[in-house]
C-alpha cells in the first residue's frame, strides 16, 4: 500500500498563505476612476441663431473669400465616462470670440465688427471611440476674461453638459473668476490645456488635446 504522510499544521498554514497571496496578486486591480470635467456657465454669448455653416472647421466659412484672422488651432480629444469608456452618440458644440475679442452675438460689444470669415460656432458628432476634432483659432482674451473656448456636450437620453477650455501659460488665468471658482487644483488643471506647435498639420498652427470626462 502507498505510504500516507501526515501534513503538519505549520506546513498546511504556510501553503494556504501562499495560495491566498497568489490569488490576491493575480486578481486584476480596479482602475481608478477619471476626474470628471467641471461644469461651467454657458455665458451670455451662446448664439441666438446658428450660422449657415456649422461644421468642425471654424476658420474657413463656406463661401468666404478668406480664412479667419488669428492663429489656427487644431483642438481635439475624446468624450469619456469616468471609467474611461467612450460616450457614443454624443455631439460636441464649441463657440468663442474672434481674434479681436468679439463674439458672433447681437449683444456682444462691437458685434458689428465681428470677423465675417470666422464661423464663431462649430458642431461635431463624436466617433465610435469618443473622438472629436475642431479647426478653430487660438482663443484670445476679452475684457474681464482669460482666453477660453466654450464647450457643450449633448448625450442622447442624458442631457447637455457645459464647460470651458482654458490655455496653459496664459497670465490672465491667475485672475479669471470663473476658472478660479474651480477650487480643487486637480479638477481645475483638467480644463487648462497646453497648446503646442503643429507645423506638421499646418504652418504656424498650434494644437491641443482636451478630453471631457462626463459623470454619467
Amino acid at each position: 500500500m502507498p505510504e500516507h504522510r501526515s501534513v503538519s499544521r505549520r506546513t498546511l498554514m504556510a501553503g494556504m498563505a501562499t495560495l491566498s497571496t497568489t490569488v490576491l496578486l493575480s486578481r486584476p486591480a480596479r482602475a481608478t476612476p477619471l476626474v470628471p470635467t467641471p461644469g461651467q456657465t454657458e455665458g451670455p454669448f451662446y448664439p441666438t441663431s446658428l450660422p449657415a455653416d456649422v461644421d468642425h472647421d471654424l476658420v474657413r466659412v463656406h463661401g468666404a473669400s478668406a480664412q479667419a484672422l488669428g492663429t489656427v488651432a487644431h483642438i481635439g480629444g475624446r468624450i469619456l465616462d469616468r471609467a474611461g469608456r467612450p460616450v457614443s452618440g454624443a455631439v460636441v458644440e464649441i463657440w468663442q470670440c474672434d481674434a479681436q475679442g468679439i463674439y458672433r452675438h447681437p449683444r456682444a460689444p462691437g458685434h458689428d465688427r465681428f470677423d465675417g470669415n470666422f464661423q464663431g460656432y462649430g458642431r461635431a458628432a463624436v466617433a465610435l471611440d469618443g473622438a472629436y476634432r475642431f479647426r478653430t483659432i487660438r482663443p484670445v482674451p476679452y475684457p474681464g476674461r482669460t482666453p477660453h473656448i466654450h464647450y457643450a456636450v449633448t448625450v442622447p437620453g442624458t442631457g447637455r453638459f457645459v464647460t470651458q477650455m482654458y490655455v496653459a501659460g496664459e497670465p490672465l488665468n491667475a485672475r479669471d473668476g470663473l476658472l478660479n471658482a474651480i477650487r480643487d487644483p486637480q479638477t481645475r488643471r483638467s480644463v487648462i490645456i497646453p497648446l503646442t506647435a503643429a507645423d506638421g498639420l499646418e504652418a504656424g498652427a498650434v494644437r491641443g488635446t482636451f478630453d471631457i470626462v462626463l459623470d454619467l
